[in-house]
C-alpha cells in the first residue's frame, strides 16, 4: 500500500505557487497634465526650532468643514404625526356623525311604526264601536246551536 493511505491525518500534496504577471508600462497611456496657474502665491512660513535650525515651507491651512445648513424648527416626523392626528380626528368625527345619523334614522322609523299602529288601532276601534251603535239597518246574525243527524240539519 501507498504510505498516503496508511495515515489517518490530512494528506499532504504539492502546492503550486503562481506569481502575478507585471503590467508592461508601455501599454499604459499617461494622462496629460495641464498646468494650472494658482490664483495667488501660496503663503511661505518659516519656523525657528529651539536648537536654532530654521524650517521653511508652505503654510497648510486647515480644511474648513462645510457650513451646516440650518435645520427646520419642526422636524418632518413631528409634522407627519400631527397630520396623522388631524386625519384620525377627521375620521372619528365622520364616524360619530354617521353613528348619530343612524341613531336618528332608527328613532324616526320607530316613531313611524308606532304612529301607524296607533292610527290602525284607532281605525279598528272606530269600526267596532260604530258597528255596536247601529241597531237598525244592519244585518244581525244569530248563531244557535245546531245538531246534525244523518246528514240532515236541525235547528
Amino acid at each position: 500500500m501507498h504510505p498516503e493511505h496508511l495515515s489517518n491525518g490530512p494528506v499532504l500534496r504539492a502546492v503550486e505557487v503562481h506569481q502575478p504577471t507585471p503590467i508592461n508600462p508601455a501599454h499604459i497611456v499617461p494622462t496629460p497634465v495641464v498646468p494650472v496657474q494658482p490664483t495667488s502665491a501660496p503663503t511661505v512660513a518659516s519656523v525657528i526650532l529651539p536648537d536654532g535650525r530654521i524650517i521653511t515651507g508652505y503654510a497648510v491651512h486647515p480644511i474648513q468643514p462645510e457650513p451646516v445648513t440650518a435645520k427646520p424648527v419642526v422636524s418632518r416626523a413631528a409634522v407627519n404625526v400631527a397630520f396623522g392626528g388631524v386625519g384620525f380626528l377627521a375620521v372619528c368625527g365622520g364616524l360619530l356623525m354617521l353613528t348619530t345619523f343612524i341613531t336618528a334614522l332608527t328613532a324616526l322609523i320607530t316613531q313611524l311604526i308606532t304612529l301607524a299602529a296607533v292610527l290602525f288601532g284607532g281605525f279598528i276601534a272606530v269600526q267596532v264601536l260604530a258597528a255596536g251603535r247601529h241597531s237598525g239597518g244592519g244585518t244581525t246574525v244569530n248563531i244557535r246551536r245546531a245538531v246534525f243527524k244523518r246528514s240532515k240539519f236541525y235547528s
